[in-house]
């Protein structure tokens, strides 16, 4: 393999890295903005600017396997997997009622910024 390639990769790595903290920065700083203003949705010059609030459930693995109905299905899952667990519970494998105590809820703010 190339020097070249190798030595292209690790920059571009290295500048993906850089992109991200500023991106992340610049996320949290337009959240903060909009959370100030108690606006999830606003039209900033040719930008529109979206804040969409979701909530995701974070699993405890002991508590889990605690509540799963057979050791089988925990085989399955084998940890925490949110889109193993929501497969399941729509393929009503799994009930809702069961896993009530085995998660917290997280709400996150996803933002969607859009060009006019």
């Amino acid at each position: 393999m190339e020097n070249l390639k190798v030595s292209r990769y690790f920059k571009l790595k290295q500048k993906q890295k850089e992109l991200e903290q500023e991106l992340g920065e610049l996320r949290q700083e337009i959240l903060a903005h909009c959370a100030e203003l108690g606006e999830d949705e606003l039209e900033i010059g040719h930008y529109r600017v979206k804040v969409v609030q979701q909530e995701r459930k974070e699993y405890d693995d002991s508590k889990l396997q605690q509540a799963l109905p057979d050791l089988e299905v925990w085989k399955l899952i084998s940890r925490a997997d949110n889109a193993k667990i929501a497969g399941m519970v729509s393929l009503q494998v799994l009930s809702e009622e069961a896993l009530r105590d085995t998660y917290t809820v997280k709400k996150i703010s996803s933002l969607h910024v859009e060009k006019l």
